[in-house]
């Protein structure tokens, strides 16, 4: 094998001297990396094709760097795109843009100013502000809030939507309706606060519709004001709105982060090759404990399992093991999960691993949006398998038009733990799913619940409604639609006897899928593993569009 990796390094510094070009030896071994899967007729097609885009990239230098090879491949899996344009992605956090409602023209603006880590003081407001001018946009354009172009013969009640400043220039008020963050400015008293101000709630004979009504949500609190004094009525949230009609106030900008100049919704090849493409699919597993060696035998059948029909990616979510002092602990972790796809050379040829880390996976404080894993820890996985993508906490997947957001947080129970009512327990999916879609984010709850970046806030948008939320948390899993926009949840891989979900883009559909209890472990020359050990334990429910 190393004979092999010898010639081929040769192979590689040959070709790019004779096209004039100089290569490091760290940059050879990357290149090598991504050849190992291939026989020596492929690897030869690939150098000769790659040294061929990298002179068409018109360098200034001769040298070449790791970042050419890596734009060189790009082009190659993606002939036929326009520029920017990817077939599967993966992307930071980090990188996920910042638009902000321009009032005057009614448009969504994107903001081009650097963000940082440690933000001004006047954003721990200011996001808190976007987050409202979102909400009251959309509430504003809503049936119910918006007047009337054409008389209807039927009679639909409208409400007229008012600012706290209304409340509070006039003694008393019998109907209004407001629109607000739920928070408390004195210990046990509950308020109502807008950019115009804030008055108290008396919440004793108030309605609640669906939804967790934790503290630092935003509300549709409807009733009557009298002596400084808010009494609701009925507590409901901001109207959830399609996806279709969010993007109509972006334009054509590429509101979800990515190298595309445009948004990917609207190309029609990408879409041709999503529908055409019926056996790509996407698995997702959550708690997935390295430390653990029955996890560690169960990944296996399931690396093995799916040699001959790779999907798209394999997306594991942590905790990767108990809390560790020693972050080189997690080192080895790793690099034993590379070790666990040894012989399954199809899939190291098509398949990405992208790996999410949780609050317990070093090195990061417990902060939303979480940085990925280390490279440094994660250098003996991407030796066994350099298809590995480090992703951030939470991140953004792009296949093809679809749009789907990764999140690992136990978040339903921290939803429970700080409701101020308990919703129907025989429809707790539907509450937690209008929760976030209604909300417009993942974090709809007080910044001590779930501390945050300010400058960061927009990574953690859910508007316009992507087409999967993804969210890694340790109950019990589930998935439902609403308005366009699925909401599943995984549960855990340790504790579901190893089970885990599949989706399959074309037709929109989730599998649920597990990994047999009486299947022993595989050995790592032992590949011709039938694909039948992953079965469909239940039937595939179809989504709505």
């Amino acid at each position: 094998m190393s004979e092999d990796l010898g010639r081929l390094k040769k192979k590689i510094i040959s070709a790019f001297k004779l096209s004039g070009f100089q290569i490091r030896q760290d940059v050879v071994n990357y290149f090598v990396e991504q050849l190992v899967p291939f026989n020596d007729n492929e690897r030869q097609k690939w150098v000769t094709q790659i040294t061929q885009k990298i002179q068409n990239q018109k360098l200034d230098s001769v040298n070449i760097e790791q970042k050419h090879i890596e734009k060189a491949i790009n082009e190659l899996n993606n002939a036929g795109l326009d520029e920017g344009e990817n077939v599967f992605s993966v992307i930071s956090a980090f990188d996920v843009p910042k638009f902000v409602f321009n009032t005057q023209n009614k448009k969504f603006e994107r903001q081009t100013q650097p963000r940082k880590i440690l933000a001004k003081p006047t954003l721990k407001a200011g996001y808190l502000r976007n987050r409202y001018a979102m909400l009251l946009q959309k509430t504003q354009r809503h049936e119910l809030f918006s007047p009337s172009i054409i008389e209807k013969t039927e009679e639909v009640k409208k409400f007229k939507l008012l600012f706290v400043e209304n409340l509070l220039s006039n003694s008393s008020v019998k109907e209004a309706v407001i629109l607000g963050l739920l928070t408390q400015l004195t210990e046990g008293k509950f308020y109502i606060e807008d950019p115009t101000g804030s008055v108290p709630l008396d919440l004793s004979s108030a309605k609640f519709h669906s939804g967790f009504f934790c503290e630092g949500s935003f509300v549709l609190a409807e009733g009557s004001f009298d002596e400084g004094i808010f009494k609701v009525a009925g507590l409901g949230f901001p109207p959830a709105e399609a996806a279709t009609s969010s993007r109509a106030f972006f334009g054509t900008q590429n509101s979800w982060g990515g190298t595309a100049n445009k948004l990917q919704k609207y190309s029609q090849k990408l879409q041709q090759i999503e529908q055409s493409n019926t056996e790509a699919t996407i698995v997702f597993l959550s708690d997935v404990r390295l430390d653990l060696p029955i996890v560690l035998e169960k990944l296996r059948l399931l690396f093995v399992g799916y040699d001959d029909c790779p999907p798209v990616a394999i997306v594991l979510m942590g905790p990767f093991s108990v809390v560790d002092k020693n972050p080189y602990t997690m080192k080895n972790l790793l690099t034993q999960l590379g070790a666990l796809t040894n012989g399954c050379n199809q899939l190291k040829k098509e398949t990405d691993i992208v790996i999410v880390p949780s609050s317990d996976d070093p090195a990061s404080p417990n902060i939303l949006p979480r940085k990925g894993i280390p490279e440094c820890l994660a250098e003996g996985l991407k030796k066994h398998y350099p298809r590995t993508i480090l992703a951030t906490n939470p991140c953004r997947l792009q296949y093809c038009t679809q749009q789907i957001l990764v999140f690992k947080m136990d978040l339903l129970s921290k939803f429970c733990r700080n409701t101020l009512h308990f919703p129907d327990t025989q429809n707790i999916d539907y509450h937690f799913a209008r929760t976030l879609i209604c909300q417009g984010t993942l974090t709809p709850i007080h910044p001590i619940a779930i501390p945050i970046h300010w400058d960061f806030d927009d990574c953690l948008s859910l508007y316009p409604l992507p087409d999967l939320v993804v969210i890694g948390d340790t109950s019990q899993s589930f998935h439902t639609t609403q308005r366009g926009c699925t909401i599943l949840n995984t549960g855990s891989f340790i504790k579901s006897n190893f089970s885990f979900k599949v989706y399959v883009p074309s037709t929109k559909t989730i599998e649920d899928s597990e990994i047999p209890e009486d299947e022993t472990m595989i050995g790592t020359n032992d590949v011709n593993m039938s694909s039948k050990l992953l079965k469909t334990v239940n039937d595939t429910a179809m989504l709505e569009g």
